[in-house]
């Protein structure tokens, strides 16, 4: 069985009206990395994946989405 990964990152960013740059400063990771985790290339740490719930104000799970394929 496999297992995605999907995130709301880039949605609630730029709801926000955060520039990539702005939320890799807030939460201490290159704007790259932000990009990336945008475009589903890297799946974060979870010490990463709470600083974006803090960021957000909102839980983790509103952030990722775990899909399972069969």
């Amino acid at each position: 069985m496999r297992q995605k990964i999907h995130n709301k990152v880039k949605k609630l960013r730029t709801d926000r009206g955060l520039t990539q740059g702005q939320l890799a400063a807030e939460v201490g990771v290159s704007r790259q990395s932000i990009n990336s985790i945008e475009r589903n290339r890297y799946v974060p740490s979870l010490a990463l994946a709470l600083d974006f719930a803090r960021v957000f104000d909102c839980p983790i799970d509103d952030i990722f989405e775990l899909e399972t394929k069969k």
